[in-house]
């Protein structure tokens, strides 16, 4: 089958071991999950685990505190349906090809601000959410939700140097010493952590949208292996 259907098709033995290998997933909370992330991203290859670990946990919370700041929502597909006003909205472009990359959404700022959504993985996404009896945490819609806000929260980060400065601050990594000053650095990963972090509490997710992508990938292979 095609996964560009969205159709999660697989065969009864492959899906059974699709199931557990996700159950597995989710039983690593958000903060491993970030902490993982981390270690993939280059720079970070050699970094002390637990590093990694108070850096995703700090990210995370700097992009729930975000999403606390912004305020409620209510839009017409209950809360948080498309990114508001106010912030320089990027207009938002639906495209297909998005399962072949792993892509929900993208946010892009040239040649003009635009979030382009991945009609294909948003609808594969919803697939196996409902297979894997996922909807306490990601219910009906909340696929697409949570990608815009993800983006959302890229935008604003893109935006406001200000914002960057502070996450900056809150993982405390430094970059550079000199007597009793320090120059605080950039950590690799820690917006997408944060971005993950911010999509989930303005929709209101039981779990941040990370164990949603690690469960996509494992589908993708599955559908490939099947």
């Amino acid at each position: 089958m095609s996964p560009a259907t969205g159709e999660l098709a697989l065969s009864p033995a492959r899906r059974t071991a699709f199931r557990a290998a996700c159950a597995e997933l989710a039983a690593l909370d958000d903060a491993e999950f970030g902490a993982r992330l981390l270690a993939r991203t280059p720079t970070h290859e050699n970094r002390d685990p637990a590093r990694l670990l108070r850096w995703a946990e700090a990210a995370t919370a700097f992009g729930t505190e975000l999403a606390a700041a912004e305020g409620p929502y209510e839009g017409p597909a209950g809360p948080y349906a498309e990114p508001r006003a106010g912030h320089g909205t990027p207009r938002v472009v639906e495209r297909e090809g998005g399962v072949e990359r792993l892509l929900l959404a993208r946010y892009v700022s040239r040649p003009a601000p635009a979030v382009e959504l991945y009609a294909d993985t948003l609808a594969l996404g919803e697939e196996v959410v409902g297979l894997l009896g996922w909807r306490e945490w990601f219910p009906v819609g909340a696929v697409r939700r949570a990608a815009l806000a993800h983006e959302e929260a890229h935008c604003l980060l893109h935006g406001d140097r200000t914002l960057r400065r502070a996450l900056r601050e809150r993982l405390g990594h430094t970059a550079l010493r000199l007597g009793r000053h320090r120059m605080t650095g950039h950590v690799a990963g820690a917006d997408e952590l944060a971005a993950h972090g911010y999509a989930a509490a303005r929709c209101g997710l039981g779990r941040t949208p990370l164990l949603l992508t690690a469960a996509l990938a494992r589908a993708v292979r599955a559908l490939e292996e099947d």
